[in-house]
């Protein structure tokens, strides 16, 4: 499913229209993101909870050489699904 497909989807089972199903999908995203940004996490009770982890620099290759490089540290954006989701699926 891709994000017009889910706009689609919210219309439908909110009985809204697509516009106001795109408008609140990209609030919430907004939302998301303005938290994860400033480092704070976002749980939803039984779908799952985003947070950011710091990856430490490391040492990798290049598979074309096979020289090592240095790979700098970074933010990472975390996802774990939630009881009621990973029940869901399987």
């Amino acid at each position: 499913m891709n994000k017009t497909e889910l706009i689609d989807a919210m219309a439908a089972d909110a009985g809204i229209t697509k516009a106001a199903a795109k408008k609140a999908l990209e609030s919430f995203l907004g939302s998301v993101e303005g938290t994860l940004k400033k480092g704070g996490r976002v749980s939803l009770v039984g779908f799952g909870s985003w947070s950011v982890s710091q990856r430490s620099a490391r040492e990798g290759r290049n598979p074309q050489t096979g020289k090592t490089i240095k790979i700098a540290a970074k933010n990472v954006v975390k996802f774990k699904a939630g009881a009621e989701l990973a029940g869901a699926v399987n």
